[in-house]
């Protein structure tokens, strides 16, 4: 998957409005805790999160994902007319059918030609929109493409806290829905383009992916309720990142010093600290939002890489790794020259 005339055009990130934090959630679960005898903050003192992003309760999916579609056009500075295919990567959506992202093409009035689908792979969906997109892109098939991705964990949070403090919830419970607690809300957009409409913007060069679906059950998640096995799914996503990276070094010409930016999937702090540790990473060059924004699914990738703009990190030239994994389990690693 590599790619020689795409270029990111456009890219936008929203953030939900509303803060809850891991203080007012184990407020609410301190008689769970202490009828278990559980002492350990695990949100802050294990996952390294603090607080996290709700929505408004009345809001969707394709809504979400519509406000950051906006944001990336108009960051892109194109009509929604011209836009040639529309990938909606959320892992929330608003309905089993229609496709959300009918739904959010439809609030764009994107044109009857703009083909539409839901891509759905966990975490790492929205790196494989930008895949899917880059292809016809550098096929000449379209002109533009527009990923979007918005996500709501208000539903999750709401019937997990109901669980979890029940009289009868058990330590097992506990352990098996913690990671439920991590998630937060927020939204990005992307536009990409033949390169040579956009001449000056940065170039999506592509990348490597691996799996390992034997682990397919290590997290399995609905709307309202996630069931995970924290230790294994980090032990063996390791395993298949550091096989991804050997895959990524050998097909991109990657040696780690050369990287300006490394944007890792949000998960926690563990997760972060062993991707740093494992491929030698100076981690001054990874930025993290879990802290303050928890684990937004594949929302989290884009989100990251539209805020080091926006903080100005990324210069001319500069060169960004994207590492994403998703549960089931699946590993793409890619770059974007700056």
């Amino acid at each position: 998957m590599l790619f020689q005339h795409v270029a990111i055009a456009g890219l936008a990130h929203v953030d939900a409005p509303h803060r809850l934090t891991s203080d007012e959630i184990n407020a609410r679960l301190k008689p769970t805790l202490d009828r278990l005898g559980i002492r350990t903050d695990v949100l802050q003192d294990v996952a390294g999160i603090h607080a996290r992003r709700l929505w408004d309760d009345e809001v969707k999916a394709s809504d979400a994902a519509t406000l950051a579609g906006v944001k990336a056009l108009a960051d892109a500075g194109i009509d929604p007319d011209r836009v040639g295919l529309l990938v909606n990567t959320s892992v929330s959506r608003d309905f089993l059918e229609p496709s959300t992202a009918s739904i959010v093409a439809g609030n764009l009035k994107l044109p009857d030609t703009c083909q539409n689908f839901d891509l759905a792979n966990a975490c790492l969906a929205f790196v494989n929109g930008m895949d899917v997109a880059a292809r016809m892109i550098d096929r000449g098939e379209i002109d533009y493409a527009l990923i979007v991705d918005g996500e709501t964990a208000n539903l999750a949070y709401e019937k997990t806290l109901e669980r979890l403090t029940r009289e009868d919830a058990t330590a097992e419970e506990f352990r098996n829905e913690l990671a439920t607690l991590t998630l937060g809300c927020g939204a990005a957009g992307m536009v990409l383009a033949r390169a040579e409409l956009a001449p000056n913007a940065p170039r999506y060069k592509g990348g490597v992916t691996r799996s390992a679906t034997e682990w397919n059950g290590l997290c399995r998640g609905n709307l309202d309720r996630m069931v995970t096995d924290t230790r294994l799914l980090l032990i063996e996503g390791l395993k298949l990142a550091q096989k991804t990276f050997v895959a990524a070094k050998s097909a991109l010409g990657w040696a780690v010093d050369e990287l300006d930016e490394f944007v890792i999937h949000q998960v926690s702090r563990a997760h972060t600290k062993a991707f740093v540790d494992a491929f030698g990473i100076d981690p001054k060059k990874v930025m993290t939002i879990f802290g303050e924004h928890g684990n937004i699914g594949p929302a989290s990738v884009p989100i990251v890489l539209s805020k080091l703009r926006e903080m100005g990190r990324l210069k001319k030239g500069n060169r960004v790794a994207l590492l994403g994994i998703g549960s089931g389990l699946n590993c793409t690693m890619a770059e974007v020259e700056w």
